[in-house]
């Protein structure tokens, strides 16, 4: 089992339109916080956030997004839509009893937490997203930002089909972990984790469904404006993350009414890993309600 890991309880949350394997900690009797893992990731990814946020009174539940390791894999690009993402987020907190939902995403999980701020604010109690901008902050600077335009190079790129799952496959997905590695800090990813993600990426279909997230947001209007965003946020930022450009998380925190924001200047896109000790207390401070105690 992988180190952090090891009081997990695994399951199947049967949801009406797809089936969600998931990681599970803490009482089930304590309020429910939902983690949205990002690419290419799965529910270990929260293995350095499960054990304390458990131990401070939360029920922790962790999925593997639709697309992902055992989690149901369904045809086609639309399948993988912003709509699609958050209403299995809203089904999920439905089967385990809530309809007011505290979430935190990293990257791509993240930007599933906006997106049901911006659409779904109702089902929203709180929401803590750790580098990713806004989904429509993101797809806008992807053209016009020119920062952020050499940082997405790789998402154009998956628009591509088959190519991009070919490249990640290769020498058993060695061109996928070194990628990883390179864009986080020495130590961010331990050496006997790579086994636990090569077993999740060779499920089949599943890179290429992991892909569809990135064809699907290429594909979707954006182009409205944002509401402002009632919900209250709290933006974790690493500032040395290779695929989002920092100004990208001042554009998006602007969007929130009751926003706060906890940037790193040594942190990359894997902040959650690199950094556990400082993000977890904040964690547990921002997702606590007066009710809690």
């Amino acid at each position: 089992m992988m180190t952090g890991m090891e009081d997990a309880r695994f399951g199947v949350a049967h949801l009406d339109r797809i089936a969600l394997h998931y990681a599970e900690m803490g009482p089930e009797d304590r309020p429910l916080v939902i983690l949205l893992h990002g690419f290419p990731d799965n529910c270990l990814g929260w293995r350095h956030q499960m054990p304390d946020l458990a131990k401070a009174g939360f029920r922790m539940i962790a999925p593997d997004q639709r697309g992902y390791g055992v989690s149901g894999k369904p045809r086609g690009v639309k399948a993988y839509d912003l709509d699609e993402l958050a209403q299995d987020v809203i089904d999920l907190g439905r089967h385990f009893g809530e309809e007011k939902l505290r979430v935190v995403g990293h990257d791509w999980g993240a930007s599933v937490a906006w997106w049901l701020c911006s659409t779904k604010p109702e089902h929203m109690e709180k929401a803590a997203m750790i580098n990713a901008p806004h989904p429509a902050v993101w797809k806008q600077a992807m053209y016009e930002d020119k920062a952020q335009r050499k940082k997405s190079r790789y998402v154009k790129m998956f628009r591509l089909r088959g190519i991009p799952e070919w490249a990640m496959r290769r020498k058993n997905f060695d061109t996928l972990i070194e990628a990883l590695e390179a864009s986080a800090r020495e130590g961010a990813f331990a050496k006997e984790e790579w086994d636990a993600y090569r077993r999740a990426w060779s499920e089949p279909k599943a890179l290429t469904s992991m892909i569809h997230w990135y064809r699907a947001l290429l594909k979707k209007d954006l182009s409205a404006p944002v509401q402002r965003i009632e919900v209250p946020v709290l933006l974790v930022w690493g500032e040395k993350d290779n695929f989002a450009d920092v100004s990208l998380a001042k554009k998006s925190i602007d969007l929130c009414e009751r926003g706060g924001t906890l940037f790193f200047a040594e942190g990359t896109h894997w902040v959650l890993c690199e950094e556990a000790a400082s993000i977890n207390p904040m964690l547990v401070t921002f997702l606590r309600s007066d009710q809690d105690a």
